[in-house]
C-alpha cells in the first residue's frame, strides 16, 4: 500500500483577524491487485497440451476472429449458422463467439441467440483450467444466461456417461461460484449429482477455474485454492462419480428461459488442458 499527503488550506476569520489553517489529508491507495494464482502453477501441472489449449491471442476489435477451427467447434453446421439452444429455448449461433483483442467473447442477446464453444479433443482423466468473468448488460429483469464451464461426454450419450459442470451459475456475475457433478448411471437408475458452492468470488471479474479427474477424484479450484473435491465407490451405475468415460470442454452461455433475456457476455482469456502423470491415469 501507499499513502498521498495533499494539503488543503481552511481560512477562518475571527473580526479583523484572519486565521489560516493548512490540513494535511492523508489518502490510502490500496496497491494494484496481483493476478489471481492458478491451479497449473501451484500445484506443477507441467505445460498445457499446445493443440489442446488456446491462448486466445488473436482478433480484434477492429476485426472479431473466429475462434481456432483446429481447436473448437462452434454452433451451427456452417459458418454464420445456428443450431436450437439448450433445452430449445433461443439458438446457439456461430456468430455469437468471437475472439475480440485477444479474449473470446461470448455474446448472449435480449432475443435468445448465444453462443457455444466445444473441443473436438477429449480425455478420460485430465486437467483443465481457463480464466474467465461474465456481466449483464443490460437491466435485470429475471431471465439471465448461464454461464458454464463443462466436460461433456465425447460420446454425446448424456445423461447416461455423465456430465462435470465446473463452473455453472444462474447469472452472470454472481458473487457465488457453483458446481454440479453428474454420475454416470445405468438407464433404468435415476441422476445423481454432486453440488459445491463458494461464495465471496466475483464472477464479473477475472477468475481461473479448474477441475482435476482422476480415477480417484474429482477435484475443484478457484484461483489455486481447492474449493470442491469428490469421489465415489467401484459402481460405475450407481454411486461412482469419477467413472464416466471420455469427457471434452464446452464453454456455454446458456439460455434456459426463451426469449426476451437480460443480455450479457462471457469471456475467456485463456483455455487450459493438461494430461495426468501416466502413474495417476493408471491407478
Amino acid at each position: 500500500m501507499y499513502r498521498r499527503l495533499r494539503a488543503r488550506h481552511l481560512t477562518v476569520v475571527f473580526g479583523a483577524a484572519t486565521l489560516v489553517l493548512v490540513l494535511t489529508v492523508c489518502t490510502v491507495n490500496a496497491a494494484p491487485a496481483s493476478p489471481p494464482a492458478s491451479a497449473a502453477e501451484r500445484y506443477g501441472w507441467g505445460e498445457p497440451l499446445p493443440e489442446w489449449s488456446d491462448e486466445f491471442d488473436y482478433g480484434s476489435a477492429a476485426e472479431p476472429a473466429v475462434p481456432d477451427r483446429d481447436k473448437w467447434r462452434l454452433a451451427g453446421s456452417a459458418p454464420g449458422a445456428c443450431w436450437p439452444g439448450h433445452g430449445d429455448n433461443g439458438r446457439r449461433c456461430d456468430v455469437n463467439t468471437r475472439v475480440v483483442g485477444g479474449i473470446l467473447r461470448m455474446t448472449g442477446e435480449a432475443n435468445g441467440d448465444t453462443g457455444w464453444l466445444a473441443s473436438p479433443y477429449g480425455q478420460r482423466y485430465g486437467r483443465w483450467e481457463a480464466r474467465v468473468r461474465s456481466r449483464a448488460t443490460a437491466p435485470d429483469n429475471g431471465r439471465q444466461y448461464h454461464p458454464l464451464l463443462i466436460l461433456w461426454p465425447d460420446s454425446g450419450q448424456h445423461p447416461q456417461d455423465g456430465e462435470y459442470d465446473y463452473l455453472e451459475n444462474g447469472a452472470p456475475g454472481e458473487k457465488c461460484a457453483e458446481a454440479f457433478l453428474h454420475y454416470p448411471h445405468a438407464e433404468d437408475v435415476p441422476v445423481q449429482q454432486e453440488f459445491a458452492r463458494k461464495c465471496g468470488v466475483d464472477l464479473s471479474r477475472w477468475h481461473n477455474v479448474a477441475i482435476e479427474w482422476t480415477p480417484d477424484h474429482l477435484r475443484g479450484f478457484l484461483d489455486g485454492e481447492e474449493w470442491f473435491r469428490f469421489s465415489g465407490g467401484a459402481n460405475a451405475d450407481r454411486d461412482c462419480l469419477q467413472c464416466a468415460p471420455a469427457m471434452h470442454q464446452t464453454i456455454q452461455l446458456d439460455n434456459f428461459h426463451g426469449e426476451d433475456l437480460q443480455s450479457a457476455v462471457y469471456e475467456v482469456d485463456w483455455a487450459r488442458v493438461y494430461t495426468l502423470p501416466d502413474d495417476e491415469s493408471a491407478r
